[in-house]
């Protein structure tokens, strides 16, 4: 059951979740590096280019993990109501019920109900869940994974800007490795789903481009 246990952290971001926080940071620094014209833009104009994405990148990292701490306390402090709402029904009815709603209604249909009895059964014996949720160190820890994800994918795209000294080469070196990482990106997502990889890829490389140019074309 998820949430059974109120001490747990959640698992930090599935990999759909990663790759759309890697999608959303890649996205937001394309719209920096394809503003940049080259033929007028000066060393400073780019570097101010640059520090926008990553200060930018940096402060969503901040705010992804602090929500990220957020659904940790908040899913703690539900799994805590559900189990002392459990354990103080007297009415079995409306016991199976809570249990029902805390479960994927894909799993919850399945379930009969003497296996839902044994599940309330279970939960009762368990020893009175904390009065009110708390946070961890292992939320710390994720909500600092989440951040890192977040900024330090984003990164690589910029790196060329750093060591290059001419503007084109390097705004076509990085919009390279951006296709190369919606493209990897695409290809996990294919095989996670069970589709062909190749052509999820092309699919999250032409969809990651298509975003940042809609978004710079309405001023993002």
């Amino acid at each position: 059951m998820q949430g059974l246990s109120v001490s747990a952290s959640p698992r930090v971001l599935d990999r759909l979740e990663r790759t759309s926080e890697v999608l959303f940071g890649l996205i937001m620094v394309l719209t920096f590096t394809g503003s940049i014209s080259v033929a007028d833009a000066g060393e400073g104009q780019i570097r101010e280019i640059l520090v926008g994405a990553l200060g930018c990148n940096f402060a969503w990292g901040i705010v992804d993990a602090s929500m990220y701490l957020m659904a940790c306390v908040t899913e703690r402090g539900r799994t805590i109501v559900m189990l002392n709402a459990v354990r103080d029904r007297s009415d079995r009815k409306a016991a199976h019920a809570l249990i029902r709603e805390s479960l994927p209604s894909s799993v919850s249909a399945l379930l009969t109900e003497p296996e839902i009895e044994t599940m309330r059964e279970r939960l009762s014996a368990l020893p009175a869940p904390p009065t009110a949720p708390g946070v961890s160190r292992d939320d710390i820890l994720g909500a600092l994974a989440v951040f890192l994800l977040v900024f330090l994918s984003t990164l690589p795209v910029v790196i060329p800007f750093l060591v290059m000294n001419d503007a084109l080469p390097a705004l076509r070196m990085s919009h390279g490795i951006v296709l190369v990482m919606l493209l990897a990106a695409g290809w996990s997502l294919g095989e996670h789903a069970g589709r062909p990889g190749w052509r999820w890829g092309l699919t999250m490389g032409a969809l990651g481009f298509g975003l940042a140019g809609f978004t710079m074309v309405l001023g993002g």
